[in-house]
């Protein structure tokens, strides 16, 4: 009596038992993979491309990103790549205006990654000296001109082609 209980004693119509359990086990797998599918994160918001710019912060030297507040202020997403404007003020600061800084990120599977500036250049605003402004304006104070004034207190500096041979 117990036995016709537990075990169902007809199989649906027109399906032997045997023939039910392959239909099952065979569905499976294709149910599993549907389900981890669904369960792959979307890494096109905010916190994924903050995610990604503060991951290559990280491996800068000299760097204390722990020091300040990184907020994405704008994203542009292509297939697998996106333009982010960043913005970075100190923290504990009444800094007036952030310093703002854009990056171009590629999708590597499930993250995205910060992709190397053309020409190598280490500065986002272009080679040194250059005004992030436009315009070919010289830097602030006259520095990198050997007539330039220096500040008070600065070192003096040799003109360039005073220097050893």
């Amino acid at each position: 009596m117990l036995d016709s209980v537990l075990i169902p004693q007809n199989p649906p119509r027109g399906t032997p038992p045997h023939r039910y359990n392959q239909s099952v086990r065979s569905l499976l797998p294709l149910l599993i993979c549907i389900a981890l599918a669904g369960c792959h994160g979307n890494v096109q918001n905010e916190d994924a491309v903050k995610r990604g710019v503060m991951d290559y912060l990280a491996t800068r030297q000299g760097l204390n990103i722990n020091s300040m507040n990184v907020s994405v202020a704008s994203m542009v997403f292509r297939e697998n790549e996106v333009d982010a404007t960043v913005l970075f003020t100190p923290k504990g600061s009444n800094a007036g205006q952030p310093m703002s800084i854009p990056y171009t990120l590629e999708r590597k599977g499930d993250r995205w990654v910060v992709k190397p500036r053309p020409g190598g250049g280490q500065n986002p605003h272009g080679g040194m000296g250059a005004s992030p402004h436009g315009g070919g304006m010289a830097m602030p104070g006259g520095a990198g001109s050997p007539t330039g004034a220096l500040p008070p207190g600065h070192p003096t500096v040799p003109p360039q082609n005073s220097g050893p041979k």
